[in-house]
C-alpha cells in the first residue's frame, strides 16, 4: 500500500464521531495540522484533541476550509456528495475516508469482512479462531474500534480482522485486504446511496487492489454475492456454502462443516451441534469465519474452541427473555429487508415480529413468504408503520404501536401460547433511536419490565 505522508499538510478531517477523532489523532501525532470540521454545535470532551494541537470546526461546514486542505479525510457516516466535498474535489483536494487512510499507515495484513448482513458476528468470530490459534489478531473496523486506532499498535505479524461497510468501502483507492469476503448481497442503504449498482460498487471495492497472492471468500448460496464476485474479485476464490454442493470449499455435509479438496477426503472442521446461534444465516456466518480462519493458519481445534465458546452478539437474535411462555429475541442489528427475512426464517412459527423505523430501501413484501404460515400478527413502529401495513397488512394483523413500550406490550398480547416476539424491524433505528444498539437494548428494556409486571404469569 502506498504510504500517505502528512507531516506539515493541512488535513481537514469530517465528522467528529469514533472514526473521525481516531483519524484525527492519528493524523496529528503524524505531524499533521489538523482541523476536524462538524456539524453538530459543540463537541464534548474535546481536551485531548486540543492536546494534541488538532483544531475543532463546529457548525455548518466553511467551504473554504476544504478547498484549502492538502488532504481532506471522511468519517463513515459523511456523504460524499455533501456540497463542499464537490467543491473541494473540483478543486483537486485528495479525499479519501478513514479505512483507506488507515490502511496506508498500518503493519501488518488485513482480513476485511463485508456484506449486507452477518458481517459483525462474522468478523466476531474470525477474531476468536484466530486468536484460539496463537495468531496476533485484531479485529476493528465497523464493529469496536476504528481501524485509525490500531495503527500505533499494529506490527509486521498482526492481523487485521475488519469489518468494512459500503460507506467505508466508497472511499478507498489503494485499500489492499489479503483475505476479502463477501458474505452476502442484497438492496440496502438506498437512503445514500443512489441505487442498486452504485452499491454493488461499493461494495466490490473490497477486490480492487487484490491478485494472486491473496484470497477472495464467497457465498456460494447467495447467487448476487456470486455474480458480483464474478465480475470484480480477481484474486484466488475459496467458496462456502451450507445449502450448494461444492466440489471444493467449506461445506455441510453429514451434520459437520467441513473442507473440502478435489481427490481428497473431507476434513472435519466443526459439528454444527456446537453452534449455539440462532438461525441458519447464522451458521452460514460460522462457515465463512471457518473459511478465513483456516485459510489464515487456523486449525479445526481452535475453530472449534472458538465457536464452543460464542453465544452470539448483542443485537443480533440475541435471547432476551421468556415471559409466562413467550419468548423474545432482539435482532435490532437486521435494519434492512434481507436481514429481517432471515431473522424470520430462524423461527418455525408462532411469531410476532416488530417490524419499522426509517426504511433504506428495498421492498417489505419480501418478507411476506417468510411470514406466511409463520405469523399471524406483525407490530409496526416508527416511520415506516404505514409502509408496514401496506406491503403486509392483506397477509397478517398488523398492530400499529407508538413506542418501544407499546410494541413490546402488543406483540406480548398478540404472541400465541408458546410462541416468539423478535425484533426484526427491516430498517434503520434514526427515527426513534440514536442507534440500532440504543433501539435494542430499549426493547430489552421493556422486556424486562413486562417481565416484572407479570411475575412470570400471563393473564388469561
Amino acid at each position: 500500500m502506498s504510504e500517505v505522508h502528512v507531516t506539515g499538510k493541512r488535513v481537514v478531517v469530517v465528522g467528529a464521531a469514533r472514526s473521525g477523532i481516531a483519524a484525527a489523532e492519528l493524523l496529528a501525532r503524524r505531524g499533521a495540522r489538523v482541523i476536524l470540521a462538524d456539524r453538530k454545535p459543540e463537541l464534548p470532551d474535546a481536551s485531548r484533541l486540543r492536546e494534541l494541537g488538532v483544531e475543532t470546526e463546529l457548525g455548518p461546514h466553511n467551504p473554504k476550509t476544504f478547498t484549502a486542505a492538502d488532504l481532506i479525510v471522511l468519517s463513515p457516516g459523511v456523504p460524499l456528495r455533501q456540497p463542499v466535498l464537490v467543491r473541494a474535489r473540483r478543486a483537486r483536494v485528495p479525499i479519501i475516508g478513514e479505512v483507506e487512510l488507515a490502511s496506508r499507515m498500518l503493519r501488518g495484513r488485513i482480513i476485511a469482512i463485508t456484506g449486507t448482513k452477518g458481517k459483525s458476528t462474522t468478523t466476531t468470530l474470525v477474531g476468536r479462531m484466530l486468536t484460539a490459534a496463537g495468531l496476533n489478531a485484531s479485529v476493528a473496523g465497523n464493529i469496536g474500534d476504528p481501524l485509525a486506532a490500531k495503527v500505533e499498535a499494529s506490527t509486521d505479524q498482526t492481523i487485521h480482522v475488519v469489518e468494512v461497510s459500503s460507506f467505508q468501502l466508497e472511499s478507498t483507492e489503494t485499500f489492499h485486504p489479503w483475505i476479502a469476503v463477501l458474505l452476502n448481497f442484497s438492496a440496502d442503504h438506498l437512503d445514500r446511496h443512489a441505487n442498486l449498482r452504485e452499491y454493488a460498487a461499493a461494495k466490490a471495492r473490497v477486490f480492487a487492489n487484490q491478485g494472486e497472492s491473496d484470497w477472495a471468500v464467497i457465498n456460494a448460496d447467495d447467487p448476487p454475492a456470486m455474480r458480483l464476485a464474478a465480475r470484480r474479485a480477481h484474486a484466488p476464490k475459496r467458496l462456502f456454502a451450507l445449502d450448494r454442493a461444492l466440489t471444493e470449499g467449506t461445506v455441510l455435509a453429514d451434520g459437520w462443516i467441513v473442507s473440502r479438496v478435489p481427490g481428497q477426503a473431507d476434513v472435519p472442521v466443526l459439528p454444527v451441534s456446537e453452534v449455539q446461534l440462532i438461525g441458519r444465516h447464522l451458521l452460514s456466518d460460522v462457515a465463512a469465519a471457518a473459511t478465513v480462519a483456516m485459510l489464515a493458519g487456523a486449525t479445526p481445534d481452535a475453530i472449534r474452541l472458538a465457536v464452543s465458546g460464542f453465544g452470539g452478539l448483542e443485537h443480533a437474535l440475541e435471547r432476551v427473555k421468556v415471559v409466562a411462555g413467550i419468548q423474545f429475541v432482539n435482532d435490532s442489528k437486521a435494519t434492512n429487508v434481507e436481514s429481517a427475512r432471515r431473522a424470520i426464517e430462524s423461527f418455525d412459527g408462532r411469531l410476532v415480529p416488530i417490524i419499522g423505523g426509517r426504511f433504506k430501501g428495498g421492498d417489505l413484501r419480501d418478507l411476506r413468504p417468510a411470514l406466511d404460515g409463520r405469523s399471524t400478527a406483525v407490530v409496526a413502529i416508527g416511520e415506516a408503520r404505514a409502509a408496514v401495513r401496506e406491503a403486509l397488512g392483506d397477509l397478517v394483523a398488523v398492530i400499529e404501536a407508538g413506542s418501544m413500550a407499546e410494541a413490546v406490550r402488543a406483540a406480548f398480547g398478540a404472541a400465541p401460547p408458546g410462541g416468539t416476539v423478535v425484533l426484526a424491524p427491516a430498517c434503520a433505528s434514526f427515527d426513534m433511536f440514536r442507534d440500532y444498539a440504543e433501539r435494542g437494548r430499549m426493547f430489552k428494556q421493556e422486556v424486562e419490565r413486562l417481565a416484572q409486571e407479570f411475575n412470570g404469569t400471563r393473564e388469561p
